[in-house]
Order: structure tokens, then C-alpha cells, then sequence
């Protein structure tokens, strides 16, 4: 089939046949709709609407065209391929170009004003507070271990109240909704047996199967030991943990032989430093394993890494610190002469560390006296400053 040549003045005359198109709309209406979505018109759009133009006319032409040409079927998918193709990156370029005029327009108009810009990153608080929990809600602590096996790292999640349930099974419960290896820490949970409670002995009675892995070397029968005492402690007041397999009283556990109970001691006076999952430029703040006799031993700790144990130290971005006391359950530290000082994630994130050790210790508050900048993330620095709940936040829902 020989191809089909077509003139301009062919293709006038074929335009000039072709239907009529009319709006019957009324002309405010239409004014009113351009008006309530005016934007200017960049100039790169125009290739877009040309594009589309193309498109349309092209798809009127083609029953026309069919007869007496060789324009395959294929041939036509490849074009309005590219037609889209070409329409997509045109709106997509259109959005974004929109999105920062608008932000850039935003931060202007803060800025003439005076108001902070939206173009301020804000830092994230990682852990929780008594002040922004929502009623009907509880915080459960997990302790996971990292990748290496060699530290413990707590990890908390609100959890909504159920009226028909204790802590304890609803604690069990949300450990199967964890996502250990996400977090860039070792898949521990759930635990590969049951927790109940005994009223009667006011202690947790703990039953694992005949094949369980707790058993199955040094490192996992310590790390088990450890993430049962440390879990009880962390979100209850029970002071004894059972122990049976299958039913019958009693854990053999090669390190430490049969095991029927252990008491529960409250594990605190733990220095908090960072340790970074693989990847991630955002720290879990986490307790060291060696404890100290006193908070200004502890922040003393918190300046220097632990390499063995993949631990940063956590107070570098507020460092010098001075005049370091504790008076009524409050530690007091002076920021005098830090001109270094920014109001950024990493000075956050140090910050909470400095809470979260003073709360090992028993204490309440912090008062930040002599900062350079007013606020860290959202903390206050001119007022007292109540330690957290729990460390390292984490969403599971």
C-alpha cells in the first residue's frame, strides 16, 4: 500500500469540515472558576498543552488517516506513549514548581512578618512524656537486643487501654506486632513461650516449651535472663519471675542449671549513650550495661565513646557543661560560654540523653541555666524540664 501525501492545503481544508465545538456555559461562571484556581502560567507549559493539542487532533485524524496510509497500530501506542509520557512529566514538573513557589512564598511572608518559617526543620523528641500521653493509652518498654548481641536497647510503643484486659496480656499481645529487624536491631520477640500472672506470689509466671533456644549457648540464655527481668521491671512492680517447661516447674538453662524463680531488682543509674542502627543518621538512645554510684560519674561517661559496644557519646553537642549539681530531685547544668550551641536534631537527641540519665537516678527535672538559643527542638531551656517516661518511641500501628 503506497503511503498517502497530504498537502497543507489539504490538511486546511480537512480542519475547516471538522464540527464546531461551543461552550454553552456562561461566561462568569467560567471567569469564576479561572479566578478561584489562577495561577501563573510558567512558560514550560506550553510545550505541555501543545503536546496535548497534538494528541487530540491526532486521534481525530486517525480514522481519516487509516485509509491509504501505513500508520500500523503499533506505531500509534508508541505515540500517545510518548504524548503521555511527555504530559506526565510536564504536571509533575508543574506540582513541584508550584510547591516550592508556595513554600518560598510561605517563608517570605514569615519572614516579613516575623513569624518562624515553615522551612525550619523540627527536632524529633524520641522518647515519651507524661504531658503529651493521651488518655486511655499505656507505654510499654520491650528490650531488644542490638545486631551483635551485645547491648540491650529499650524500645517503647503507646498502646490503646483495653477495658477486658491486664497489662500483662495485652503486653504479650503487642510484642507479636514489633518489627525488630526494621529498626536495624536482632528479631527477639515474641518471646517463644507464654507470661502469666500470679496473683498470689504478686510474680510473673513464664512457661516455655520443651524445644525452646533459650538454652542453646551462653550468649542466648543471658540475653533471655536479661529481657525477662529488664521487661518486668520496666513496666511493672512484680518482684519475681517463675519459671516452668511445659507445665512443670523449672528452666534447664546451661549456665545456670535448673532454674525455678528469680527476684526482680530494679535496674537503674545507667548512663544513656547513642548507638546508631546500620543506615540510619538518627540514634536509639541507650542505657550503658555498667551502672555508676552517682549522676556526675554518669554524665562524665556520657562524653567518651564505647567502641566495643558500638555506644557514641551522647552529650558532645552540648558540650562544655558546667556547674553540675542535683538539689530536690532536679539536676542543674550550666551552659555558660557555649557559643557552639544549635538548635538542631543532634543537640535534641543529646538533650533527651541528659534527661533520660538523670531519670536512672531518681530525678524529676532539669534546669538548663546560662543557653545561648532559648529552645532546643521544642524544650523550653528558660523553664524546668520534666525527665521522660520511656526511651526511643517507635510506631507499630
Amino acid at each position: 500500500m503506497k503511503k498517502s501525501e497530504w498537502s497543507d492545503n489539504e490538511l486546511e481544508d480537512l480542519l475547516r469540515q471538522m464540527p464546531k465545538i461551543l461552550d454553552h456555559r456562561n461566561p462568569r461562571d467560567i471567569y469564576q472558576n479561572l479566578s478561584l484556581k489562577r495561577r501563573n502560567i510558567k512558560l514550560w507549559l506550553f510545550p505541555g498543552i501543545a503536546a496535548a493539542a497534538a494528541l487530540l487532533l491526532f486521534f481525530i485524524l486517525a480514522p481519516m488517516l487509516t485509509d491509504g496510509t501505513n500508520l500500523s497500530y503499533d506505531k500509534m501506542k508508541d505515540e500517545k506513549s510518548s504524548v503521555n509520557q511527555e504530559m506526565k512529566m510536564t504536571a509533575r514538573d508543574f506540582t513541584n514548581e508550584t510547591e516550592n513557589d508556595e513554600v518560598a512564598t510561605k517563608g517570605k511572608a514569615n519572614a516579613e512578618t516575623g513569624q518562624p518559617s515553615i522551612m525550619k526543620a523540627e527536632s524529633i523528641k524520641t522518647a515519651i512524656y507524661e504531658d503529651e500521653l493521651e488518655k486511655g493509652t499505656t507505654v510499654f518498654t520491650y528490650w531488644i537486643p542490638d545486631p551483635q548481641v551485645q547491648i540491650l536497647i529499650p524500645i517503647s510503643i503507646i498502646a490503646k487501654n483495653t477495658q477486658d484486659q491486664a497489662w500483662l496480656p495485652q503486653y504479650t499481645k503487642e510484642m507479636a506486632i514489633l518489627t525488630e529487624e526494621e529498626w536495624g536491631l536482632s528479631e527477639f520477640y515474641p518471646l517463644n513461650g507464654t507470661m502469666k500472672l500470679d496473683e498470689n506470689t504478686s510474680s510473673v509466671m513464664v512457661d516455655v516449651p520443651s524445644n525452646h533456644q533459650y538454652g542453646q549457648g551462653s550468649t542466648n540464655e543471658i540475653n533471655f535472663m536479661n529481657v525477662v527481668k529488664k521487661d518486668i521491671s520496666a513496666n511493672s512492680n512484680l518482684k519475681k519471675i517463675k519459671f516452668s517447661t511445659n507445665g512443670v516447674p523449672g528452666i534447664e538453662l546451661g549456665n545456670f542449671g535448673k532454674l525455678e524463680e528469680v527476684d526482680v531488682v530494679p535496674d537503674k543509674r545507667h548512663a544513656y549513650l547513642f548507638y546508631y542502627p546500620e543506615g540510619s543518621d538518627m540514634p536509639f538512645l541507650t542505657p550503658t550495661n555498667d551502672t555508676y554510684n552517682d549522676i556526675i560519674t554518669a554524665i562524665e561517661v556520657m562524653k567518651s565513646d564505647q567502641p566495643l559496644l558500638g555506644l557514641k557519646n551522647s552529650l558532645q553537642p552540648l558540650m562544655p557543661l558546667h556547674d553540675v549539681s542535683v538539689s530536690d530531685k532536679t539536676l542543674f547544668v550550666s551552659l555558660k560560654g557555649n557559643t557552639s550551641l544549635h538548635d538542631n536534631q543532634q543537640s535534641s537527641s543529646s538533650f533527651e540523653a541528659l534527661l533520660l540519665t538523670a531519670k536512672e537516678f531518681g530525678l524529676e527535672k532539669v534546669v538548663i541555666k546560662d543557653s545561648s538559643i532559648p529552645f532546643i527542638g521544642s524544650f523550653d531551656l528558660s523553664k524546668d524540664i520534666k525527665v521522660p517516661i520511656a526511651p526511643n518511641l517507635r510506631i507499630t500501628e
